[in-house]
């Protein structure tokens, strides 16, 4: 566990160096660069009710990206986890309306289980072309990805339209208020509750259980694991579908919390972010829940760019791109220099 914290605040020390760039950047656009920095350091971390605020956003982050942890760690590039978000909240959205009326104890467990059922459905497909015939997952979930956003612009202007909408942006309509776990906030017991539960169970699963190990072997030695009597089947198909399921949880969390309902292109960046955060966290399940937090805060920053610095809020998103950039210059890079370092060492 300590390499893995040490590993996540070497990756903080490319963020600095990721927001110092783009502080480069926007001082050469004609913003401020103490003003970006002053406003991302306030709306995340300083104002009152940022903790709060970064809680709202981080902890759905933190329940995808630990299912990223669980497919990544397997060998598998599962970049789908934005496509199976959205058909996790459509499947629950679905649950929610034929169910509506009956008590909450039995719509809400209901509309997880669907929320969940869909996300690993949404990841199984994918799962079974790489596994039966080879098929690249990174197009495969690349593409489950556009036609998710398809089907959400279906339900938002058909099944599940509201009629009583603006016109300006498809939406269904809203949860009943006896079905929400939380306020628009986002922040309640029930979805703390939920993450710590994801959190135990996924730490766990990947450093207490058989299939934890093997899936962690797969994917650094895949013929390994075959001389260890496992089946590379059943490792890659689970670690879809938790993957895919975990993402599905995290769309129901947003419809059933703070979003309400569905709405045609909701959190368009959440599952690329959830990615970015099981990279930043070298694939640690403690140390995704410390990288959350903080992509967390970065969110909440968001809302504070126009007003303190003057930039749009989707700087915030110019911020994450640089964020990937040096995770990954770091992982292809860095990493390789320092394992090639340390064989002259010892070889000298």
């Amino acid at each position: 566990m300590t390499e893995s914290i040490v590993s996540v605040f070497r990756a903080l020390i490319f963020i600095v160096i990721a927001l110092a760039l783009c502080g480069l950047i926007f001082s050469v656009a004609g913003y401020s660069a103490p003003d970006m920095f002053r406003a991302i350091i306030d709306g995340a971390f300083l104002r009152t009710g940022a903790l709060q605020q970064a809680l709202r956003w981080g902890l759905p982050l933190f329940i995808t990206a630990a299912g990223v942890v669980i497919s990544f760690r397997a060998g598998y590039f599962n970049i789908g986890a934005q496509g199976q978000f959205y058909i996790g909240a459509i499947c629950a959205a679905f649950a929610a309306d034929w169910l509506n009326g009956l008590p909450a104890f039995i719509v809400i467990p209901a509309c997880f289980l669907a929320g969940m059922t869909g996300g690993a459905l949404w990841a199984m497909w994918p799962g079974i072309l790489r596994l039966r015939s080879g098929a690249d997952e990174v197009i495969t979930t690349l593409m489950g990805n556009f036609l998710a956003v398809i089907v959400l612009i279906y339900v938002t202007s058909g099944p599940l339209k509201d009629p009583s909408g603006s016109g300006q942006q498809a939406s269904s309509r809203p949860l009943d208020a006896a079905y929400r776990i939380s306020t628009s906030y986002g922040v309640s017991p029930t979805i703390i509750a939920i993450a710590v539960l994801v959190g135990i169970f996924m730490w766990l699963l990947v450093n207490r259980t058989a299939f934890g190990v093997l899936s962690g072997l797969a994917g650094r030695n895949a013929t390994m694991v075959t001389w260890q009597g496992a089946r590379l089947w059943n490792i890659g198909l689970a670690s879809f579908i938790i993957s895919g399921a975990l993402a599905g949880l995290a769309g129901t969390v947003e419809l059933m919390g703070p979003n309400g309902r569905l709405a045609s292109g909701f959190l368009p960046a959440h599952g690329f972010t959830a990615i970015l955060i099981a990279l930043v966290a070298n694939l640690s399940i403690v140390g995704t829940a410390i990288v959350a937090l903080f992509f967390g805060g970065l969110a909440s920053a968001a809302l504070y760019l126009p007003v303190i610095a003057g930039l749009p809020s989707s700087a915030i998103d110019i911020i994450n791109a640089a964020i990937a950039l040096f995770i990954t210059a770091k992982s292809n890079i860095v990493d390789r220099f320092l394992r090639n370092w340390r064989k002259r060492v010892w070889t000298t």
